[in-house]
Order: structure tokens, then C-alpha cells, then sequence
């Protein structure tokens, strides 16, 4: 993500290998926007094909089915998407946040861009938070993102951060993420999100009453093993993205679990099934091998990092089931 230093912003403590340009708090969306690299629009063009002619000039003729999406600063393609296909500029992802941190004590925490501005998102402080036993503060969090190239709808995700660790959940409960998703094929309508996430934000309290019941479950040494197990080495290997790298994982989130990883000493983590949980985000979000930061990044907030992250939170819950 070296190169792309220029598409991050953040308040308080940097993320991510300490990436991106420092902003006060409380600073207005224009701000954020140019400081997050968000300060462009997406434009669009018909596509035309060449037709080859022996006796004349090329004939270029448009193809009406669909439209190259570029950006409107440096001119650079993003996608070839569907006629139809429609557009969220990135700094309608930041406006989202305007009345919520007027009206609702909701403040921005960070923002950027990915993959060349195919991906954007921000990430805003909720205001809720809980404190697990010996000081194990987790904040809630709102994360809106969207994509260009058709690979992530938009989605407004209700998340939780350990802040012993910077490690990201998204808020679930009974196996389904909280969120709420605006397929490129419909209009992006962020009063109407809103009204929806309503529902999901409310799950917070039941959600940290979870969290706090995994802080509270003893975890013998044979079931931590089984655990990570069934996390990372059961009949869908192939889903977990971690191919052969599977045993490097275990012995990495076991020794993370028993006392390497950040917080895992606390009193909620140490032996208990909150650790398990824990050495899992912490794994994913920081340590698997990635090709850069932003690869990380983008995989263990939407891609096969996400999932790993969800069926390790499904597999804790069943210990206390």
C-alpha cells in the first residue's frame, strides 16, 4: 500500500503499519475528502469497438450495452460495467457521515481508497463501547465501503474494534453479518440505509453480551486445538483462503492465543474463548501473509479474510451455545 500513501486518512493512532495522512478530529467532509485521496468523481464513457475496413478508415462504432467508468482526475479506467450499472462517488461515501456526526455523536476515523480507487470506504466511532474484564475496551464502529468494478456492493457494516489491538469484527449475530447492501443495480439512497440500519445498530448490546459470555468461557487446551481446527483445516480449505499455508496459521494463532498475541494476557482473553476469537481478528487482520498492506486490508474487510474472521466468531459461539 506503500504507493498508495496518499489514499488513506485517519484520526488519533495510525492503522495499518502506520499508512496514511493524520487529520485533527472533527474535521469537515471536504477536508477528509482531499486528505483521504476521495477528492474525484467517477465518469463514464460508451464503449466502441474498432471494425476493421480494407478499402477505407476504420469504421468505430459504440457498443451500447455498456460503459467505461474512469476517474475524473487523472483519467485512469477503473471498470467496464453494465449500461444500467449504477455509480457511488466516493465522497457521497463521506456525506453519508454528515448528519450522523452533527445529530448522532458519530465521528470519522478513517478513510481511503483501494486498488487504484476501484474500492473506497469510511469508518466512523459510533460512541458505543464496553469494557470486558481487565480493560479489554471494544468500540463500536460504522463502516460504509463500495466498489467500482462490480467485486462489493455498497455495504454499511455495524463493526467492533479491540482497541488492545486494532482488530476489526463485524457485528453478528445468529450467523448473519449485520449489514446492509445496495446492489450497484439500484440507486444508493443513504436516508433509506440509514432507516434500515436502525435495526442492525441496535444489535450492539446483544452482540457485546456475547462477546462478554466468550470472555467469561474457560477453554481447556485440547478444545483451543479443536477450535483452530475447525477454523482453518476442516473439508472447506479452499474457502478459508489459506491453502497451504494452513499449518503456518495454526502454530501462528496458537502461539498468539497462549501469549503472543496483543491483549492476550488480559484477563478476559487469557484461556478463555474471547482469546480464541481474538487470536483469529489479530491473525487476519495483521499478521497473514498478504502481498501488501492494502491486499490485507481489502481482504479482511470484504474478501476471503472477512469470511475467516465470520466463521471463526460462528465457531466460538458455539462453545457457548
Amino acid at each position: 500500500m506503500s504507493h498508495c500513501v496518499e489514499s488513506m486518512a485517519y484520526t488519533e493512532q495510525a492503522p495499518w503499519h502506520n499508512l496514511g495522512n493524520a487529520l485533527p478530529a472533527k474535521q469537515p467532509i471536504e477536508v477528509w475528502a482531499q486528505a483521504a485521496g476521495m477528492d474525484w468523481q467517477i465518469m463514464e464513457s460508451p464503449v466502441y469497438y474498432q471494425v476493421p475496413n480494407p478499402s477505407a478508415a476504420s469504421l468505430v462504432l459504440p457498443f451500447a450495452e455498456q460503459k467505461v467508468l474512469f476517474r475524473s482526475d487523472n483519467h485512469q479506467p477503473l471498470s467496464v460495467v453494465g449500461s444500467r450499472y449504477q455509480i457511488v462517488q466516493p465522497q457521497e461515501v463521506l456525506a453519508f457521515y454528515r448528519d450522523l456526526a452533527e445529530y448522532a455523536g458519530y465521528e470519522l476515523e478513517t478513510a481511503g481508497v483501494l486498488k487504484g480507487g476501484k474500492k473506497f470506504w469510511a469508518l466512523a466511532r459510533t460512541g458505543k463501547e464496553t469494557v470486558l474484564k481487565g480493560n479489554d475496551l471494544v468500540k463500536g464502529y460504522l463502516l460504509l465501503a463500495t466498489s467500482c468494478d462490480g467485486t462489493l456492493a455498497t455495504v454499511a457494516t455495524p463493526t467492533t474494534i479491540r482497541v488492545v489491538c486494532n482488530n476489526t469484527l463485524a457485528i453478528a449475530l445468529d450467523g448473519a453479518v449485520g449489514a446492509v447492501k445496495v446492489p450497484h443495480s439500484t440507486r444508493f439512497d443513504a436516508e433509506a440505509v440509514k432507516r434500515k440500519l436502525g435495526v442492525a445498530l441496535t444489535q450492539w448490546d446483544g452482540f457485546m453480551y456475547r462477546m462478554k459470555t466468550l470472555s467469561e468461557c474457560k477453554v481447556k487446551t485440547h478444545e483451543a486445538m479443536n477450535y483452530f481446527m475447525r477454523v482453518f483445516c476442516d473439508s472447506d480449505q479452499h474457502q478459508s483462503g489459506l491453502g497451504l499455508s494452513n499449518e503456518r496459521a495454526l502454530k501462528k494463532v496458537q502461539a498468539m492465543y497462549e501469549s503472543q498475541g496483543r491483549g492476550a494476557e488480559l484477563q478476559a482473553a487469557k484461556g478463555t474463548a474471547w482469546g480464541l476469537l481474538c487470536s483469529v481478528t489479530e491473525f487476519v487482520d495483521h499478521e497473514r501473509r498478504a502481498r501488501s498492506p492494502e491486499n490485507r486490508l481489502d481482504s479482511a474487510w470484504f474478501g476471503q479474510g472477512a469470511l475467516v474472521k465470520q466463521k471463526a466468531l460462528d465457531q466460538a459461539l458455539q462453545m457457548v451455545a
